[in-house]
């Protein structure tokens, strides 16, 4: 009997002073029966991190050829691809190539280290392409917070996050590992 996704509703308003974005979203957020809470909530970290209009949820875990994230142009040119996790070295190639800024928000403590001791110096050759650690502590501070229906507040200044509900705060402060030199907007 094949399993069915788990949907959660989520209130996302963001304030976002580094970018000057203010805005409120209503997001559906479907949890594949193989997601980890972790991935579910760093997708969502995803989303407040680089919140825009015409960013969107991949089919992601279920489909090879989308990201977890992404913000096409109004071409249809693939602008943002955002990955969670640690892709292998050859999506993450063939994502720089598709689009024209990358990035892999890397997470799992002890597994994110290893992946990046292993894909760090070959990534860094790749002019498109961030890679930012949360670190695991953070990430299960953030699990803490998911419910079926969640209203957030996400406050970002100076590279910082916090994410807040009515009765708890987690402050998250990404680990840049690599950026590329000249921003791509």
């Amino acid at each position: 009997m094949a399993l069915n996704s788990t949907i959660y509703k989520v209130e996302l308003q963001i304030s976002d002073m580094d970018r000057h974005y203010y805005a409120t979203h209503a997001l559906t957020l479907a949890r594949h029966p193989s997601e980890t809470e972790e991935r579910l909530m760093v997708r969502l970290l995803a989303f407040a991190l680089y919140a825009d209009e015409r960013l969107e949820f991949g089919k992601g875990i279920s489909d090879e050829d989308e990201p977890a994230l992404w913000r096409k142009a109004y071409t249809d040119e693939i602008e943002l691809w955002i990955e969670v996790g640690q892709p292998d070295e050859t999506r993450i190639r063939k994502a720089c190539g598709r689009s024209r800024q990358v990035v892999v928000i890397n997470y799992g403590g002890n597994a994110a280290e290893i992946w990046w001791n292993k894909a760090g110096a070959a990534l860094g050759r790749i002019r498109n392409l961030t890679v930012l650690d949360i670190p695991a502590g953070t990430v299960a501070e953030l699990v803490a917070l998911l419910q079926r229906g969640m209203r957030l507040q996400c406050l970002i200044q100076d590279g910082q996050l916090q994410m807040m509900n009515d009765a708890d705060a987690v402050a998250v402060d990404p680990l840049r590992r690599m950026a590329p030199t000249e921003t791509v907007s």
